[in-house]
C-alpha cells in the first residue's frame, strides 16, 4: 500500500495517523472532561473529540478514517480547536483536506527555481552572519561564503548531488558525520522532519519530495521513527550548537524568514549569527577570515617595467 504524499490512499492514511497522534497527546484533564475507570487508549477517545468539536461520534470517526475532502472549513476549525492544534498543525490539517478534494493533479516534478541575482547579492553582502536560502525540500540553493564555510562538512558530504547541491535532510540522516557536527542532533533532526512534514502537506504532488521521503524512510530508521510521530513545523528559529572541524564548538542563533522567490515554491532565507562578545563570535569571525577570498598575488614592480 502506497502511503506517500500525493497518493489518495496515502492521503487518507496521513489524515488518520495525524489526527490519531494529536488525539493521543491530549488528556481529558487538559480539556476539562471527567475521567473514570481504566482507559484503553492514551489521550482522548474519539467520542470525546466529537463532543468537544460539536459533531457526532460517527461523523468524527469517519473523518479520522480519512474522509475529509468534503468537510467544511468551519468543521475543520472546530476539530482543530478540540485537538488544540497549534498554527503549524492547523495549517497542515487544512493542507491535507485540500489535497483530498477531487480533481487533483497527478504527481509532477517541480522545476527548481533559480535564485534571482539580487538575492545572491544580498547574501554576498552579509559578512558577519552565515546566510543561505533553502527550498521546502531542504535543498540549499544559495549561500554566502560564510554559510558554505560553516556547513563545510555538509557540502563535502557524499550526500550532495553531482552538482554540489546539499540537502539538509539527507545530510542529517544519511551521513554518520552529522551526529558529530550537530551537537544537538536529535533536536535538529526532529525539526528537519517536522519541516518536511509541513512541506508534504503543502505540496502533496511534488514527485521529488515523495522520492526524498521514500529514500530517507528506506535508508534511515531514525527518519522513519520521527516521520511516524507526525510532528509539523513551519517556523524555524532558535539556537544551534555545531562542532566545526576548523574552529571548534559554536553556539549560534538562527532565524528563518519567508523569501518570495516564486509564487509556486516555498523558500526560506536563514541567518546564523553569534552573540556579541562571545567565544562563538570570535570563532565565527575566524571562520569568516578563513572563508574570505584570497587576494591575487601581484608581480614585483621591477617585473612590470
Amino acid at each position: 500500500m502506497d502511503h506517500r504524499p500525493g497518493n489518495p490512499t496515502g492521503n487518507r492514511t496521513e489524515i488518520r495517523d495525524f489526527l490519531a497522534s494529536r488525539r493521543a497527546k491530549i488528556t481529558p484533564e487538559q480539556v476539562g472532561l471527567p475521567t473514570s475507570g481504566r482507559r484503553r487508549v492514551p489521550g482522548l477517545r474519539r467520542e470525546e473529540v466529537a463532543v468537544l468539536a460539536g459533531v457526532s461520534t460517527e461523523w468524527y470517526t469517519r473523518l479520522e478514517k480519512g474522509h475529509i475532502g468534503g468537510v467544511s472549513d468551519d468543521v475543520l476549525h472546530a476539530v482543530a480547536r478540540a485537538l488544540q492544534l497549534d498554527e503549524a498543525e492547523r495549517t497542515y490539517l487544512f493542507d491535507l483536506a485540500r489535497a483530498a478534494r477531487p480533481a487533483q493533479r497527478t504527481p509532477s516534478r517541480r522545476k527548481n527555481v533559480e535564485v534571482p541575482g539580487p538575492v545572491q547579492w544580498l547574501l554576498d553582502s552579509v559578512t558577519l552572519s552565515a546566510a543561505f536560502v533553502r527550498n521546502g525540500r531542504m535543498d540549499v540553493v544559495a549561500t554566502n561564503p560564510l554559510a558554505r564555510a560553516l556547513h563545510a562538512p555538509m557540502f563535502a558530504s557524499d550526500t550532495t548531488d553531482g552538482h554540489g547541491c546539499a540537502n539538509i535532510a539527507r545530510y542529517h540522516f544519511l551521513d554518520p558525520g552529522a551526529h558529530h557536527f550537530f551537537v544537538d542532533w536529535d533536536a535538529a533532526a526532529n525539526a528537519t522532519v517536522a519541516l518536511l512534514r509541513a512541506e508534504a502537506g503543502r505540496e502533496p504532488h511534488d514527485r521529488a519530495l515523495r522520492e526524498l521521503i521514500g529514500e530517507l524512510s528506506t535508508l534511515s530508521p531514525e527518519f522513519r521513527a520521527m516521520w511516524a510521530a507526525h510532528d509539523v513545523r513551519t517556523r524555524h528559529d532558535g539556537v544551534k550548537r555545531l562542532q566545526h572541524p576548523e574552529v571548534g564548538r559554536l553556539e549560534l542563533t538562527y532565524q528563518s524568514l519567508d523569501l518570495p522567490v516564486s509564487h509556486r515554491a516555498a523558500h526560506d532565507l536563514t541567518f546564523y549569527t553569534a552573540e556579541p562578545g562571545s567565544t562563538s563570535e570570535d570563532r565565527l569571525k575566524l571562520l569568516t577570515s578563513l572563508a574570505a577570498p584570497q587576494p591575487r598575488s601581484t608581480a614585483p614592480t621591477d617585473q612590470l617595467r
